[in-house]
C-alpha cells in the first residue's frame, strides 16, 4: 500500500486540475497540433449536462448551493445563481501548459468547485485564458498574456483560503488518464518549494504539491477517500 500511495501522490502532482492547475503535464508537444482554437462549438456541452457535471465536483452540501458557470460561445456565463460562496464549473483544455499537445483537446473536462477566495483570486486567471482562447489567441500568446497580467497586477495570485474540490467521477483529465483520476482537494498558496511542505520526500507524506511558475503559486493536492457521490476512491479500495 505504501508504494502505491507514493505513486498516487507523485503522479497527482502532474494530473489535473480545473486543474485546473496542474493536470495534463504528462504529454509532449505535438508540433502538428493546431496553435489556435478551431471552433468553440466543439467545446460546448448540453447545458443541463454541464450543470450536473460542474456540481459533481464538490460535496453535495457545497455544490447544491453553489453558483454554476457554463461555457457559451462568448465565454463562461452564469447558469445557476448561488446560495453560498462557492462556484462550480467544468474546465476546458486551454488551462494546460502551452507545450501540451492536448491544449486544444475538446474531450478535456475538469469539473471543479472553488471557494470564495479561489473564485476571487484563482478563477480570473482561467476566465482570462478562456477569453483569449475564444478570441483566437495561440497557446503561446495565452501563456504570455497570463504571465504579463500577473506581473502587472491585472491578474491576481491566490489569497488565503483559496481551495477547490475535484471529487467528480465524470471528468476527462487527459489522454493518459482517459477519465477521472482521484477525488482530491486542491489548496492554492503563494509560491513555495513543494519540498518545504514535505511533498516528494517519502511515501508516508499524504499530499502532493506542484510549484506553478507561470502563475506564481503552489498547488497542494490532497487525495480523499470518496467521490462526490459517496462511492469509495481507488485509495479506499474503489475501482478506477
Amino acid at each position: 500500500m505504501g508504494g502505491r500511495r507514493f505513486l498516487v501522490f507523485a503522479f497527482l502532482s502532474f494530473v489535473f486540475m480545473f486543474g485546473f492547475s496542474t493536470p495534463w503535464r504528462m504529454q509532449a508537444q505535438d508540433n502538428s497540433a493546431p496553435s489556435t482554437i478551431a471552433s468553440i462549438d466543439t467545446y460546448l456541452m448540453d447545458r443541463d449536462a454541464e450543470i450536473a457535471m460542474a456540481r459533481s465536483a464538490g460535496p453535495i452540501s457545497v455544490s447544491s448551493g453553489a453558483k454554476v458557470l457554463v461555457l457559451g460561445r462568448h465565454g463562461y456565463e452564469t447558469a445557476v445563481e448561488g446560495k453560498n460562496d462557492f462556484v462550480c464549473l467544468v474546465g476546458r483544455s486551454w488551462d494546460l501548459p502551452k507545450d501540451n499537445r492536448a491544449f486544444w483537446d475538446p474531450k478535456i473536462h475538469g469539473p471543479i468547485c472553488l471557494s470564495a477566495a479561489a473564485t476571487r483570486s484563482f478563477l480570473p486567471i482561467y476566465l482570462k485564458k478562456t477569453e483569449l482562447a475564444i478570441a483566437g489567441r495561440s497557446n503561446t500568446q495565452i501563456e504570455d498574456a497570463i504571465i504579463d497580467g500577473i506581473s502587472t497586477g491585472e491578474l491576481p495570485t491566490p489569497e488565503p483560503g483559496s481551495l477547490s474540490y475535484m471529487l467528480s467521477k465524470q471528468g476527462y483529465l487527459n489522454a493518459s488518464v482517459k477519465g477521472p483520476w482521484l477525488p482530491h482537494i486542491m489548496i492554492f498558496v503563494p509560491e513555495i518549494d513543494p519540498k518545504a511542505l514535505g511533498s516528494g520526500l517519502g511515501d508516508d507524506v499524504p499530499l502532493g504539491a506542484h510549484e506553478e511558475k507561470i502563475g506564481r503559486y503552489t498547488t497542494i493536492e490532497v487525495p480523499v477517500s470518496k467521490w462526490s457521490d459517496g462511492t469509495p476512491s481507488p485509495l479506499n479500495g474503489g475501482s478506477h
